[in-house]
């Protein structure tokens, strides 16, 4: 029962901590993904909207912690965390939201769009000097996956006629599976696919068009310069901690090291790593990197030029986007301070949404025929 409830409530406060941290990692021109002019980022009612949803993020999480204390109490089924952070989270995007119709309300009825000229920057250095990968970083996710490749081979031929069941990071004692190359080496296979994925995203993201500020033309390229390879260094060290935490679990299932709960752990160490560090570099860099450490004169900079008045393109709040008129296909989303989006009136857009949908219709029809093994869904607690 202890543990439960405090698994619920650090659930609850991770999914609340999310939330809180959405408006303040924010641009200040960017407010709940309303655009506004640099002159009105204080404004008083993006001051009222910011107070209001703290609250209300701060209220829906005690009043979430108080029904899971008492449905646990009277149930006593983990089911009931589930639950609430999904209940949690619907209500937080929600709140979100509001505050969202509240700026963008402010912003029509004062008429702040009109305020300034309005305008873009474009920096072309993004494409005659790009971004470059630093694949210095990324060749401990690449010694990790030979080093997991190697022991597992090295071990395949001496492995029992069945291994435990993997399912991701952990094992299941019962059922067993019977010993072939696709069982005994899925956490090579893993890691392949999470390189592979991390390396096309960095690829993307590299390439993708910047997001500059038309008021501060200079200083935003600068920051957002820094920015960019920032976000590339982090992608590639995730996929080393990935692969870091497969390759415990490539341990465990080879059955090279005795399973303990000091070894469960050390399991998902990388990935607390990692979960952290992202939170960590995110507070300091800012979306699009406007936390960064200003050079002198850059905070003084000011066109007079309003960035290009665009809120009628995004959904959601700033995390869908769709222009047909834009031929960027990749695009910064407005919420999350290091996230992208796919420009949804770009054919190529829907073309591979597409794609991705007859991957996962075929992948669920070779499930049902059993073909494939779908992994299965088991209990942390």
């Amino acid at each position: 029962m202890i543990l439960l409830l405090c698994a619920g409530a650090i659930a609850i406060a991770l999914v609340t901590s999310l939330m809180l941290s959405l408006p303040a990692l924010a641009r200040p021109t960017l407010p709940f993904g309303v655009r506004v002019g640099l002159q009105r980022a204080g404004d008083p009612a993006i001051v009222a909207a910011r107070r209001l949803y703290t609250r209300l993020t701060v209220l829906v999480a005690v009043i979430a912690a108080v029904a899971l204390i008492l449905v646990l109490a009277a149930t006593g089924s983990a089911v009931a965390i589930g639950l609430a952070v999904t209940a949690v989270t619907v209500v937080d995007l929600l709140v979100f939201y509001r505050a969202h119709r509240m700026v963008s309300a402010a912003k029509l009825a004062g008429g702040w769009a009109a305020e300034r000229r309005q305008g873009v920057t474009v920096d072309t250095s993004f494409r005659t000097d790009p971004v470059r990968v630093p694949w210095s970083y990324g060749l401990p996710a690449l010694a990790l996956l030979l080093l997991t490749a190697g022991v597992g081979w090295a071990r395949y031929g001496g492995l029992p006629a069945t291994l435990p069941l993997s399912f991701g990071y952990g094992t299941a004692a019962a059922p067993r599976t019977p010993t072939t190359v696709l069982s005994a080496f899925q956490p090579v296979i893993y890691q392949i696919a999470v390189t592979l994925v991390v390396l096309v995203a960095t690829l993307a993201v590299l390439r993708a068009r910047p997001d500059l500020d038309a008021a501060r033309p200079q200083g935003s390229a600068r920051r957002y310069r820094v920015y960019l390879r920032g976000v590339a260094v982090m992608l590639l060290l995730s996929a080393a901690c990935v692969n870091l935490s497969l390759f415990f679990a490539g341990l465990r299932l080879w059955e090279v090291v005795t399973p303990s709960i000091v070894w469960e752990v050390a399991v998902f160490v990388p990935l607390i790593v990692l979960l952290g560090g992202w939170p960590t570099w995110a507070i300091k860099v800012g979306q699009a990197g406007h936390r960064l450490p200003a050079l002198p004169g850059e905070e003084l900079e000011d066109t007079g030029v309003g960035q290009r008045e665009d809120d009628r393109h995004w959904f959601l709040a700033g995390a869908l986007y769709a222009n047909r008129r834009d031929p960027a296909l990749l695009v910064h989303a407005r919420l999350g301070p290091s996230s992208w989006t796919l420009n949804l009136g770009h054919p190529i857009a829907w073309l591979l949404l597409g794609v991705l949908a007859v991957a996962l219709i075929v992948l669920a029809g070779l499930a049902l025929a059993g073909v494939v093994d779908l992994p299965q869904r088991h209990s942390l607690l």
